[in-house]
């Protein structure tokens, strides 16, 4: 009796050590409380058809939009210098929807549909977190043209355009969980309103994927509150013979927009929402500055798939710094979904790259690739190969050249040097385990 007595009194006391070792430690109640209690809202915002060169902070392009809510994000988070998506929209977005390259998902252009067979970023952290998170599409969504499509991939609520493009930004059909109606507002700010909407109605932690169509074709000017470019004719002339003021003017209406959206958290909210802002591809040739205009969207040359990426809020502890790291569009898959809280660093062509938002220590990616149809390409760190269907091939030096200027493959036919050629060699073979 006597013997069980005084287990009985250790056991009490070996317990009310272990508290009292927790509750001396703040740190380890406030770790335990964010993740049980507090994990942080996720808003990833889609910039379409918005290359380097439209970005302020970025070093090329010489006319720059006034976007001071982006800029903000720059100058309170980190700008990643090396972020590659596809040259076009639809691949982009199954790419980040999936994590898988386009050859894996069959969507390699635009217009091309995904399989509902595919687990999308949604469909994961809900599975993975017991359904702990909300999560919503807003705007453009150019996956497929079946009404029911973004909600068959575990889209709790979409409300959005479906197709690639707008007729008209002041005339448009707005799909909402499976109802379609026709919108008379203008289009950047009626995703902005069902955004705070829809937000403002969450009870627990959100995911939001908001894709402004904006500054993608037509050009049609914004109100004119919403930019600063002037008194600007509102006529398709107009446009046609000038169109780069009317996108920059879109750009402005844009980050009007998402200022407006961030101005509605409430500062509890903000302080616990990371935000993630991308261009899906570069920027058009109509408007396109320093690149060739036929190596902007639509090309695998750095004018169409190197485009901003910019990462700030919750979590992001490197202030108004920029990183060199290797990043693919597919990565975005891993890292949300570590955001979120599932433990998780590679998955399917995905890398999660969030430990760059405390550290710079380099990642640990060595190649990012692209493609669009049967045109693809692959860099490693210093040096980057094209190869086209037609067999044209191109290979650049980045470190001395990375505006891509010489491709090291036409030198009036002499042979590459030994360094390069392997370099070449290494970049091919990369690309066949890849696919095999």
């Amino acid at each position: 009796m006597r013997k069980t007595t005084f287990t009985f009194i250790l056991l009490i006391l070996l317990v009310s050590c272990s508290n009292d070792n927790v509750l001396s430690n703040p740190e380890v109640i406030d770790e335990q409380t964010s993740q049980e209690t507090n994990r942080p809202n996720i808003l990833l915002i889609i910039a379409d058809d918005f290359g380097l060169d439209a970005c302020p902070n970025y070093d090329i392009g010489t006319i720059k939009p006034s976007i001071p809510n982006i800029e903000g994000l720059i100058s309170n988070g980190i700008k990643f210098n090396n972020f590659w998506t596809n040259p076009v929209c639809s691949p982009t977005r199954a790419s980040i929807l999936t994590g898988k390259y386009g050859f894996r998902t069959d969507v390699l252009d635009v217009n091309d549909e995904l399989s509902i067979t595919e687990i999308s970023i949604q469909e994961y952290i809900s599975t993975n977190l017991k359904n702990e998170y909300s999560n919503a599409v807003i705007g453009k969504w150019h996956l497929s043209n079946n009404i029911n499509h973004p909600n068959d991939l575990g889209v709790d609520y979409y409300a959005g355009s479906l197709s690639g493009g707008l007729t008209s930004y002041w005339d448009w059909k707005l799909v909402e969980n499976g109802i379609r109606t026709t919108v008379n507002e203008y289009n950047t700010t009626k995703f902005t309103d069902l955004a705070i909407n829809w937000v403002s109605q969450q009870t627990k932690p959100w995911f939001l994927w908001l894709a402004y169509n904006a500054p993608h074709t037509p050009f049609h000017l914004p109100p004119a509150e919403l930019h600063s470019q002037g008194n600007l004719p509102n006529n398709e002339t107009s446009i046609e013979a000038n169109p780069l003021p009317y996108y920059l003017a879109s750009v402005e209406a844009m980050d009007y927009e998402i200022g407006r959206l961030l101005n509605s958290l409430n500062t509890e909210e903000k302080e616990n929402t990371i935000i993630v802002f991308i261009g899906d591809n570069g920027t058009p040739n109509e408007v396109v500055q320093e690149y060739n205009s036929k190596r902007a969207k639509g090309s695998l040359f750095k004018g169409g798939i190197n485009v901003p990426l910019i990462v700030s809020g919750k979590g992001v502890y490197r202030i108004g710094d920029e990183d060199d790291s290797l990043i693919n569009s597919t990565d975005l898959y891993a890292t949300i979904a570590n955001i979120a809280g599932v433990d998780i660093n590679k998955i399917n062509d995905s890398q999660n790259f969030s430990h760059l938002f405390s550290l710079s220590a380099n990642h640990k990616r060595d190649f990012l690739y692209s493609e669009i149809n049967n045109d693809i390409t692959i860099r490693n760190s210093t040096h980057k190969y094209i190869l086209k269907e037609d067999g044209t091939e191109y290979l650049y030096d980045l470190s001395s050249n990375p505006m891509e200027e010489k491709n090291l493959l036409h030198q009036n036919n002499l042979p590459l040097s030994d360094s390069n050629n392997t370099i070449k060699n290494e970049l091919i073979e990369r690309i066949a385990e890849l696919k095999k």
